[in-house]
């Protein structure tokens, strides 16, 4: 494999309108007491460690191999081992070298756009922990691999293909920084409790006793569910016994009382309450208004 891949864009008005563009991207290997980074960067990109650098656009770094250093005005210093991704945000003082007697190999993503900035702002990121570990996955190198390999032909269309591929990476970034190496027990434990949720929808179900049949304490179990789903496991039942009631008003003659009875409501004034709670709308409003659209 070549020891430099570079790729900067002439980003057009097109792109511009898509609202998620890559700038550029690359892979670079920095070999041990090599000057770094290189003078070969356009304007704009090169830095030095004295100075550091100010971007106008988000910038992931992989490193996996080597180790360094990371700092921002909003970090501080950073030890960078192999494995680590850093997100860099735009408008933020940053600065970042590997050890110069040991070198690194990254990769990195520059991109932008409106879309980036509302992903990337909301909270699933955070300019002050920009750090996440255990990133050179197989599943993340080879989103990687397939940015290069499109930036390589430029065919039709692939800056919009590629603005797909690079989501699709921050969410596996994304799954890696809050579940870390946990990620497949994660899944299976979250998997599993959806199962025995659907399964139950017509009742009420001990959500204690999943969590200890899963072996887990209910509030590890409570925190690990709200981690995948951003609700807490009791909310989600709701929220799925909410959605069975919605298709039961639209697709039979069913009074609300049956409904709530079916779905194992402690009574139809609490089925009621929660219905428009949830959805804004009481289930009488919802069954007219949705089938007089």
């Amino acid at each position: 494999m070549q020891n430099k891949y570079r790729k900067y864009q002439i980003i057009t008005e097109i792109e511009k309108k898509w609202g998620f563009y890559i700038n550029n991207l690359g892979r670079t290997v920095i070999e041990k007491n090599a000057a770094y980074p290189s003078l070969d960067h356009p304007d704009g990109y090169v830095f030095n460690w004295d100075k550091g650098r100010v971007l106008q656009e988000f910038h992931l770094v992989l490193i996996t191999k080597g180790e360094g250093i990371f700092e921002s005005d909003t970090t501080g210093k950073i030890k960078i081992s192999d494995g680590d991704a850093f997100l860099i945000f735009p408008d933020v003082w940053h600065r970042y070298k590997p050890k110069k007697s040991v070198g690194w190999t990254e990769r990195w993503i520059g991109f932008s756009g409106n879309i980036a900035v509302q992903f990337l702002n909301n909270g699933f990121f955070n300019l002050n922990e920009p750090l996440i570990f255990g990133c050179n996955t197989p599943t993340i190198l080879n989103y990687f691999n397939q940015l290069f390999n499109l930036f390589d032909v430029e065919s039709l269309g692939y800056q919009k293909i590629a603005s797909g591929i690079c989501l699709q990476l921050l969410g596996e970034i994304h799954n890696l920084k809050i579940a870390g190496n946990r990620i497949e027990n994660l899944n299976s434990i979250v998997v599993e409790a959806k199962k025995k949720m659907y399964e139950n929808l017509h009742e009420n179900i001990d959500l204690k006793k999943i969590a200890i049949n899963l072996g887990i304490s209910y509030s590890k179990f409570r925190i690990d569910f709200k981690k995948q789903t951003g609700s807490s496991p009791l909310q989600y039942f709701l929220l799925l016994k909410i959605e069975k009631a919605k298709e039961l008003l639209l697709n039979s003659n069913k009074y609300q009382k049956e409904i709530a009875f079916e779905l194992g409501f402690e009574s139809d004034y609490y089925f009621n309450r929660l219905f428009k709670q949830k959805t804004g709308m009481t289930p009488g409003k919802f069954r007219t208004t949705i089938r007089n659209i």
